[in-house]
């Protein structure tokens, strides 16, 4: 049996389209290529209407199917029992490692629950407004603002937000949440001079705070973000045989 990588992994990702901006379309796909492959993508929404109208490039764009949904009744969410029937059909057909699910709407919680539960890793997607049990719910939750766009902007499709600024370091220091985090963290990694590989560091923190990312504080990288604390020192290590270079870190002596 084949050992399935992050970036290997076959995902589907259902589209809440209702709950989307079709701006986040670009962004979305490429964040959703570093943790795999989309085998399956659809975007679920009463496309008779006009208010998805914005999607149509997108969809042509990116590849994504479109899923029609009448809403039967005023005040009832058909479209998110139709995303939900399709997501239990793709997890029973078994072709699939992964789901993604992008939307803000806490009716998601109890399929990103019962994914998991059959093994299945769930990345969920939805503006920082998401309640935080469809949040907790997933493995990983990454805010669409995260990704350059927001999904309410009322600046045209495809126009990018500018990314959120570097919060300085005398700031981070005074965030005891997130240096607490940090530091557990690497304390669990660590060996026993203290040193702890980043990459394990991040799925720690990751397994506590599914919705944690360096992007939410200014920083691309966790390792950028752990350098702009300065409470932490990071060596680069070479595993040999023309293996790419592990970067490993430690709480900082001078701030134990």
């Amino acid at each position: 049996m084949a050992v399935v990588t992050e970036n290997t992994a076959k995902l589907a990702v259902l589209i809440d389209a209702d709950n989307a901006h079709p701006a986040i379309a670009e962004a979305l796909l490429a964040e959703v290529a570093t943790y795999g492959t989309a085998h399956v993508k659809r975007a679920y929404g009463d496309w008779t209407g006009t208010s998805l109208k914005g999607w149509k490039d997108q969809l042509l764009a990116q590849s994504i199917q479109p899923v029609q949904q009448f809403a039967y009744t005023s005040g009832k969410n058909a479209t998110d029992a139709a995303m939900i029937i399709d997501a239990m059909d793709l997890l029973y057909s078994g072709r699939l490692e992964g789901f993604c699910l992008v939307s803000s709407d806490s009716d998601f919680t109890r399929l990103a629950a019962r994914i998991r539960e059959s093994g299945l890793t769930v990345y969920g997607f939805g503006e920082r407004k998401t309640p935080k049990p469809f949040v907790a719910a997933c493995d990983k939750f990454i805010y669409l603002e995260n990704l350059g766009y927001a999904s309410v902007a009322p600046a045209p499709a495809g126009a990018a937000s500018r990314p959120a600024p570097r919060i300085p370091t005398a700031q981070l220091k005074q965030d005891a949440a997130l240096v607490s985090k940090l530091r557990n963290a690497v304390e669990a990694a660590s060996d026993e001079d203290g040193w702890a590989h980043l990459g394990s560091v991040g799925t720690i923190i990751t397994k506590q705070a599914p919705d944690f990312d360096p992007r939410t504080y200014g920083y691309p990288k966790l390792s950028e973000l752990m350098t702009a604390t300065a409470l932490f020192d990071l060596e680069r290590r070479s595993p040999g045989d023309g293996k790419p270079d592990v970067l490993y870190v430690r709480a900082s002596p001078r701030t134990r």
